[in-house]
């Protein structure tokens, strides 16, 4: 047996495994479903426990994440829960500064501007001095979950975290970070395997706090064309995936699956497929099909509703939940949106899309 069902922090044992099993291509008896962005804004229990606090503070209290990660399941039967944090902790780690400000978003006080401001970056970094906050939060979630379903961990992947601190926020058009693609390959290059060494620590990390699988969000490949994603984006997210599962296999920890979520990128789907992940999250812009045909047989699916269709009626809902089983079949997939929830949305309406996918997989199974 995996040391993931009774592991060394005496973590409580783990009643429904369906998500692990999916994603490693095990048989499951309904498809199992999460949400990007499950533990937010819309839920008016997520907006008063974070009214008081700054946001970055929220992630800086493990029991705040504890909290926040648990709500939506108090709501829902959903079958994993991802810690709450953001990708964002990463380049403060490194020494940067970001604030949250309301209505505008992260903002970096400081984005890199020159080659030269690499050097101001920390070029070492002690993952559990600088980030130990988010490993307490995923411990103390672990066994507050009291084995209910998996926790997931996860990081933002190197261009993404790479474009946010030369943009300083976001941005529609990556423009200043794309220059740096252009104008300083090296320096991108040498900013990219900076990230990518933090982000290995930071994932082991995460598993020998508890997590029990992993999401890599490369949220900004949308704005890289094919070959600039060839260059400065797969290689790195290749790099990580194989780096973790030998420190993993070094440090005697799970060897934990992998879930790499490139937004936007069907162009490289191929490529993503044999990237070394056992999961590929998928946005809403391509259909079930054309991403199964694309990524074979030897890798699980994760997505791709639109997050929007959240806002049809429940019974619209349903229908466009059993059109995406149809599509993926209900093995060897992880049903989701093809991206985060939106602020705005109804909480029930998530509860019927989480229930739809119980009960259409269940019967698809069946017959």
């Amino acid at each position: 047996l995996c040391s993931c069902i009774h592991s060394p922090k005496g973590f409580p044992k783990l009643k429904n495994d369906t998500f692990l099993r999916a994603a490693r291509g095990e048989e499951t008896e309904h498809t199992p479903v999460w949400c990007m962005r499950q533990a937010g804004r819309y839920l008016p229990e997520f907006r008063e426990t974070r009214a008081a606090q700054d946001f970055f503070a929220t992630c800086r209290s493990p029991k705040l994440c504890c909290e926040l990660t648990l709500q939506p399941l108090r709501r829902f039967p959903l079958d994993a829960a991802i810690i709450f944090s953001d990708i964002l902790v990463v380049p403060q780690a490194l020494g940067m500064e970001v604030v949250m400000v309301p209505g505008k978003g992260p903002t970096f006080t400081e984005p890199l501007k020159e080659v030269e401001d690499l050097l101001k970056l920390r070029q070492k970094v002690d993952v559990t001095a600088e980030l130990g906050y988010v490993f307490q939060a995923i411990t103390l979630t672990r066994h507050s979950l009291e084995g209910r379903v998996p926790l997931i961990g996860f990081s933002g992947a190197p261009w993404t975290l790479m474009s946010y601190m030369i943009e300083g926020g976001g941005s529609t058009t990556m423009s200043k970070a794309k220059s740096w693609l252009y104008r300083h390959p090296e320096a991108s290059h040498r900013l990219l395997r900076l990230l990518a060494d933090v982000v290995t620590d930071y994932l082991v990390g995460q598993v020998a706090a508890g997590a029990q699988a992993l999401q890599l969000f490369e949220s900004h490949a949308g704005h890289l064309g094919p070959e600039q994603f060839q260059d400065f984006a797969l290689p790195y997210i290749r790099d990580i995936a194989q780096a973790v599962k030998s420190k993993l296999k070094e440090e005697a920890l799970p060897l934990v699956p992998m879930i790499i979520f490139a937004k936007d990128a069907h162009y490289a789907l191929r490529d993503l497929a044999h990237a070394g992940y056992e999961v590929v999250g998928l946005d809403w812009t391509i259909r079930p099909q054309e991403a199964r045909a694309q990524i074979g047989k030897d890798v699980t699916l994760q997505g791709n509703l639109d997050p929007c269709a959240l806002y049809a009626p429940k019974e619209k809902i349903g229908e466009l939940v059993k059109k995406m089983l149809e599509g993926f079949g209900t093995q060897r997939y992880i049903a989701n949106l093809g991206h985060g929830l939106y602020p705005d949305m109804n909480p029930e309406h998530v509860g019927a899309f989480v229930e739809a996918v119980h009960a259409h997989s269940r019967h698809i199974n069946k017959h």
